[in-house]
């Protein structure tokens, strides 16, 4: 069995393969706090719930926006497993390649991202995942990731929002009737979710006709359900993508004799 780990700034989730197979997940909230014994304790107890020894698992593959906790499950990962980990990293096999003008500052999971939408569906593609921030990520027909678009999450705008005025309030995120609000709640909700419909529409069209061919348009992340039925330019919707492209990222560098870490791929 595989333990596929992908550490964002909100949220870090965890899934075990089995084969090809995602046979578990869990979302934990990110603590950059915790220690590799907290969170292997954490993981323990999750793995003993579903009938899983940490014996059964053979292979770590990791992915983490957040350098501290790189370490932290580096050390998870030898201490409770005596494995170490494949780490999205500089050096690492990813199968793509980063046409950026600066590759190191790509994120790891915009990587893996674009390898899973290679490896499970098809080229080219844009990438939409929707969580802490809305990213797009291009990537060409042979393999290359041409650049990213970032946008501040529907969250992280609506957080934002509160923070700044006194008579607002956090709401549920979920599609109103009718973008002209009658209350606060649905004037909310029409701005912020519409709004986000409206972001993510205009700008998948922008790059799509900056890009060659007919890119497939996958949408991922953990907000992807409150945007998704609300448009029409989202052709697939694969809420593990991250996990399978750590699934395919180990698979790519399980027998390399040498773990890294940073940011994976190189440009051409």
């Amino acid at each position: 069995m595989l333990l596929a780990v992908d550490i964002g700034n909100t949220n870090i989730v965890a899934g075990v393969f089995d084969g090809d197979r995602l046979a578990m997940s869990w979302r934990l909230a990110t603590d950059r706090r915790k220690t590799a014994d907290e969170y292997g304790a954490a993981l323990r107890t999750l793995l003993d719930h579903r009938g899983v020894d940490m014996r059964d698992i053979k292979g770590v593959s990791l992915s983490s926006t957040v350098p501290p906790l790189t370490a932290t499950f580096r050390r998870l990962s030898e201490s409770y497993f005596d494995l170490p980990p494949v780490i999205a990293g500089i050096g690492v096999n990813t199968g793509i390649v980063v046409a950026t003008a600066n590759p190191p500052e790509v994120g790891p999971d915009r990587i893996i991202n674009s390898l899973a939408a290679m490896m499970r569906h098809r080229l080219p593609a844009i990438v939409v995942d929707l969580g802490t921030a809305t990213t797009f990520d291009a990537v060409s027909a042979d393999g290359k990731l041409l650049g990213c678009t970032i946008a501040p999450g529907i969250e992280s705008a609506l957080d934002g929002l509160i923070s700044r005025t006194a008579r607002l309030f956090t709401v549920e995120l979920k599609a109103p009737r009718t973008a002209i609000g009658r209350n606060t709640v649905t004037s909310l909700r029409a701005g912020v979710v519409l709004g986000y419909v409206g972001l993510v529409e205009y700008l998948v069209r922008r790059i799509k006709d900056e890009m060659e061919g007919d890119p497939l348009v996958i949408a991922t992340g953990g907000l992807a359900s409150v945007i998704v039925p609300e448009t029409h330019c989202i052709d697939v919707v694969d809420p593990d993508l991250t996990l399978h492209g750590l699934r395919f990222l180990y698979q790519l560098n399980a027998d390399a004799p040498a773990v890294h870490s940073g940011v994976a791929g190189a440009a051409e």
